[in-house]
């Protein structure tokens, strides 16, 4: 099983295939998916600094490019398959918010798959 390291949280063992938003919830961090895990809101962003996944949803992509966010990944469209290690940087704690609807345990949107390798 994939192990997450989430800094200021401890580790996780993320079952293979999770959604790494839905680890992240069921390890004990109060992770934002305001928009409901579906790659419209940012709020589930997360801050790699190991194991970062070398391919991303389209979606996560053109949201991430729409907003102008660089060094961040939206937790809802990544897919645990291997050790990661991160930062939340939003929670209900730290922005005051409501956690928002439960995300899907699949991927939504359905998933087109694109390299961020260099």
């Amino acid at each position: 099983m994939p192990l997450i390291t989430v800094d200021g949280y401890g580790e996780i063992e993320a079952r293979t295939n999770e959604r790494l938003v839905l680890a992240l919830e069921r390890g004990g961090v109060d992770i934002l998916h305001r928009c409901g895990g579906v790659a419209r809101c940012t709020t589930c962003r997360v801050a790699f600094s190991a194991g970062e996944p070398n391919e991303m949803t389209r979606a996560e992509h053109d949201k991430l490019a729409e907003k102008e966010l660089t060094g961040v990944r939206l937790s809802c469209q990544i897919i645990c398959q291997h050790d990661m290690a991160l930062t939340p940087i939003q929670t209900v704690q730290n922005s005051g918010l409501a956690a928002g609807k439960a995300p899907a345990p699949q991927l939504e949107p359905e998933p087109v798959w694109i390299s961020t390798a260099q």
